[in-house]
């Protein structure tokens, strides 16, 4: 179990855990993420979903049984980018299903990022003078 929010070790665990085409995915996609967000932190929630966050949570992976999922966390910019999405990759709800042969267009992640970036911008707490 994660011993806080910042728990890195939880998160190499979990992904060594996984078959390695699912491992050298999500390693991708966590890389991705890292790089493009500045001060992310990262997490274990639930057990099996990776969770990475700033002011709030941001956007989130896991591998399923029949697939690995991306979590967009945010239901009105999975809708504004469903067309893109739909493209290369199935969405439901707030989800992305992909598979470990067919992974994420870095591009497409990058356009999701920049997209939860901005609402949590939004949402930052605006320091008192």
């Amino acid at each position: 179990m994660p011993k806080s929010k910042d728990d890195l070790a939880a998160v190499d665990a979990y992904l060594a855990g996984l078959p390695d085409d699912e491992q050298r995915v999500l390693v991708e996609l966590r890389d991705l993420v890292r790089a493009k967000v500045p001060g992310v932190r990262e997490r274990i929630s639930y057990g099996s979903t990776v969770i990475f966050a700033r002011h709030r949570d941001l956007v989130g992976f896991a591998a399923q049984p029949k697939h690995l999922s991306f979590f967009i966390m945010n239901p009105a910019l999975a809708e504004a980018m469903a067309a893109q999405i739909k493209r290369t990759h199935r969405v439901s709800g707030a989800t992305v299903h992909f598979s470990a042969e067919d992974p994420l267009p870095a591009a497409l992640v990058e356009a999701i990022l920049n997209g939860r970036v901005q609402q949590d911008d939004e949402y930052a707490p605006t320091s008192a003078l």
